[in-house]
């Protein structure tokens, strides 16, 4: 009799130790009774009547990460590619994910696998890289959708790598390498263009600049003329004696311009008529007169010079050999 309590107690104990189940934080778990569907189980303890009742089914409802392989694709310029991508998705729905779809995680694959050869084959080969945030986009709301039945929740999608065939690599290399060229060529062209333009308009200025100051030397060496030839025609009208002066003055000046001359490499030999001197000396005069603006003073000029006083004839000039 004792024999058979303890065997009662210990077919006991060990039903109630079978009977309590504990889920973890994170998790849930669906029970049958029968065969059927009796309830779910949330994180805590939780008393079951075994064998009637009997756990099916336990996953986590945190979000878990699919990689998916590799896949070949072929876009719509018909150029095949391999690509692969990373999807992030939980458990919303454990009762749906249970009785809706036999193996979640393959069918996730399948589904995300024709999703994505479906995107990359609506566009070519250049949208297929400068769009991948336009497929990302359209990868989660397709799959969203499509695994909403299932209890499962899509909440990032990420198309990993794109990678072209060899081939098609090689070409883009040489598309890339020509269109550097191209540009680097069109970049020194348009420099050496600016380059000459910017010469022309440097020594342009750089004439107009030369010309201005010609033109502003000439001009202020006219007015420097007329300003002492006016000043010679004040002095002579108003002191007549300065005239002798003016003619010792320009016949000074006529005789170091002969020796000028003569020291000049490509002349040895000057010979100068000192009888030429007083009428070189009436012509100058003359302008002076000009200058004054009087008709007397021209003629007084001229007497002077004729006059045996108006201009030294004995001279002593240098012999210039």
């Amino acid at each position: 009799m004792p024999g058979i309590l303890a065997a009662i107690a210990l077919i006991f104990v060990g039903y109630l130790f079978n009977s309590v189940k504990i889920i973890s934080q994170g998790y849930e778990a669906l029970v049958e009774r029968l065969g059927r569907f009796h309830r779910k189980l949330t994180p805590g303890l939780h008393f079951i009547l075994p064998p009637i009742d009997r756990i099916v089914f336990q996953e986590t409802i945190r979000e878990k990460v699919l990689d998916v392989p590799p896949q070949q694709c072929i876009t719509s310029d018909n150029v095949s590619l391999m690509a692969d991508a990373v999807v992030y998705w939980r458990i919303t729905d454990m009762i749906k994910a249970r009785y809706a779809v036999e193996d979640v995680q393959r069918a996730l694959v399948n589904l995300v696998l024709t999703a994505l050869r479906a995107e990359i084959g609506r566009m070519d080969l250049d949208q297929t890289f400068s769009s991948r945030a336009e497929i990302n986009a359209r990868l989660l709301t397709e799959l969203d959708e499509a695994t909403d039945p299932w209890g499962i929740k899509i909440t990032r999608v990420e198309v990993r790598d794109i990678q072209p065939s060899k081939t098609v690599q090689d070409s883009m290399e040489k598309q890339m390498a020509a269109e550097r060229e191209k540009r680097a060529a069109i970049l020194k062209s348009e420099g050496e263009q600016q380059a000459s333009i910017n010469q022309a308009a440097g020594a342009a200025k750089a004439q107009l600049l030369r010309a201005e100051a010609e033109k502003r030397e000439r001009l202020l060496l006219a007015e420097g003329t007329a300003e002492a030839i006016k000043t010679i025609a004040a002095t002579l009208q108003e002191n007549p004696e300065a005239a002798n002066a003016l003619q010792y003055l320009m016949a000074q000046n006529y005789i170091d311009m002969g020796f000028k001359v003569g020291s000049s490499p490509s002349a040895k030999v000057i010979f100068m008529d000192p009888n030429s001197i007083p009428g070189t000396l009436q012509g100058l005069l003359s302008m002076v007169d000009v200058a004054k603006g009087g008709e007397g003073s021209r003629a007084a000029a001229s007497q002077k010079l004729r006059t045996p006083t108006a201009f030294p004839t004995e001279v002593d000039f240098p012999r210039l050999d």
